[in-house]
Formats: structure tokens, sequence, C-alpha cells
């Protein structure tokens, strides 16, 4: 699945994904391959990525809102710091 977390200034990640945890407003999620279509705020917290060759990435955010619809994962985010 492609994935984007963008920030007003500029793009954290851009490419694909097996796994994204999600620190949602409800509680933390996982998308994976074929994930229902969704949108949801985010709250501060950590967005965790697995990418395609099996590295993993940690982003800190403030808030944000996801939208998930045809394994294609667009993250609209208040970064507070740079990936770990």
């Amino acid at each position: 699945m492609y994935l984007e977390i963008i920030t007003p200034e500029n793009k954290l990640f851009a490419g694909e994904a097996e796994l994204v945890k999600l620190p949602g407003s409800s509680g933390s999620f996982e998308v994976l391959m074929n994930h229902a279509p969704t949108i949801s705020t985010l709250t501060e917290g950590q967005i965790k990525v697995k990418d395609s060759r099996g590295n993993v990435a940690y982003f800190e955010i403030r808030s944000g809102v996801v939208e998930v619809k045809h394994n294609n994962i667009i993250v609209l985010v208040d970064a507070s710091t740079s990936p770990e």
C-alpha cells in the first residue's frame, strides 16, 4: 500500500508500507493491506511505519488526520520532530 505522511513544511514519508500504526483519537489502530476505507482524526503520539523492506520508522506528531482508501494512505500531521 502507498503511504504519504505530510506536514505543512515537508513530506516526512512517501513510499510503500506493509504496516502503519496510528494514534487515533479513539485509540491507536493499525492499517494493513486491503483495510476498509477510513477517515480519522489523530492525537498526539507516534506513527509507526514498517516499509516494504522491513525497515521500521517512527514519527512523533501533535495532531492530524488520516484517510485510508484503496490501499492509499494520506496522513496530514502537525509533527513535533523528525523520524527517530
